[in-house]
């Protein structure tokens, strides 16, 4: 099996503490270890030293090398672009297969956390032995602890493999409302989608031009003419893999994945799973927090006193300060935007 590692986004709901050329991905985020390290470390056990690949951007591609000094550039491959993930999973996987053949695929994100690594590796067997056995798509349905609108939910269908807990999805829902997503949590047959799939190339490279011929027949022109790359790359759509071909999909499986997942994808998220205080605190650095609750203090530079503060998020770096609701962290990108709109590119 091969890991095809997706680490070229912005990671714009952590700022200030992520940036154009530190994104969240290369941040040391709850362990030792920016989250790339963590997730090439998590998965070596079943691909491999020599079955790593990240895909990413040209902006990334040195910070990248620098944080994975003994992945050959080879296996660094760079999107002339930006087009989410569809058009990057397809074009690495028409790189790829020059080297890999038809071998099994996991294509997983460098951002998540996963707290217990040994039971991520046994359903990534799981997942490795499904694709192999029935040639379609597997996906990782985690079981919901809480209604949350942030992630996309699997709707259970029938079981496949009682011993595995294999199962048909039926339904792919994006981030419902909060309502909605109680009666997801309620029912019982509903779970989060952890967005890591594992498929043969060929499978999902053909599912690719069949539901999105447009990305398709772009990455068919690419392969027919490499010398026109960043021409041809720039005509794609930006599209995910999970608009573009999982929603479509009829023979989409899951395999559950029950080992302390979280796509991290917010600091109210991190807050979470870090270890807090007496009074629900999570932080780190310099902090002194005095008739404090449920907050997150992250000091990366300079202290942060705290003072008969509620629920809040408050990051300092060492040019700006963050302050907001815990509830609101979703909205931090919303502060991106609008530095991005005013040319405070220094912030950015």
């Amino acid at each position: 099996m091969q890991a095809l590692i997706l680490a070229g986004g912005s990671g714009t709901r952590f700022w200030p503490l992520s940036r154009r050329h530190r994104p969240k991905q290369l941040l040391p985020l709850g362990k030792s270890g920016s989250l790339l390290r963590q997730t090439v470390e998590r998965v070596i056990p079943s691909v491999g030293a020599d079955g790593i690949w990240i895909s990413t951007t040209r902006e990334l591609v040195d910070a990248v090398a620098r944080e994975l000094p003994e992945l050959p550039l080879e296996r660094i491959l760079a999107e002339p672009a930006s087009r989410n993930t569809a058009p990057a999973i397809g074009w690495c996987l028409t790189r790829m297969r020059a080297e890999v053949g038809d071998d099994v695929v996991a294509a997983l994100h460098a951002d998540h956390r996963v707290a217990d690594a040994s039971s991520f590796l046994e359903a990534l067997g799981v997942a490795e032995r499904a694709a192999l056995q029935g040639d379609r798509v597997i996906t990782f349905g985690v079981p919901p602890t809480h209604p949350e609108t942030g992630y996309g939910y699997l709707e259970l269908g029938e079981v496949l493999d009682g011993a595995t807990g294999l199962r048909r999805v039926t339904r792919f829902t994006e981030k419902p409302d909060r309502e909605t997503a109680e009666r997801f949590v309620a029912s019982g047959d509903h779970v989060w989608n952890a967005g890591i799939f594992v498929f043969r190339p060929s499978h999902l490279l053909g599912e690719l031009e069949r539901l999105a011929p447009e990305i398709g027949d772009g990455l068919r022109r690419i392969a027919e003419s490499p010398g026109d790359l960043d021409r041809l790359y720039l005509d794609l759509p930006s599209r995910s893999i999970d608009h573009a071909v999982m929603e479509k999909l009829d023979d989409l499986a899951t395999v559950p994945l029950d080992c302390g997942w979280s796509d991290l994808g917010s600091w109210d998220a991190l807050a979470i799973v870090l270890p807090t205080d007496e009074a629900g605190n999570a932080t780190r650095g310099d902090v002194l927090a005095i008739d404090s609750a449920g907050c997150l203090l992250w000091a990366e530079e300079g202290q942060i006193a705290a003072l008969g503060l509620r629920d809040l998020v408050v990051v300092r770096t060492g040019d700006t300060v963050l302050v907001a609701p815990r509830n609101r962290s979703q909205d931090v990108r919303r502060i991106v935007e609008e530095l991005r709109e005013r040319g405070r590119e220094d912030l950015l």
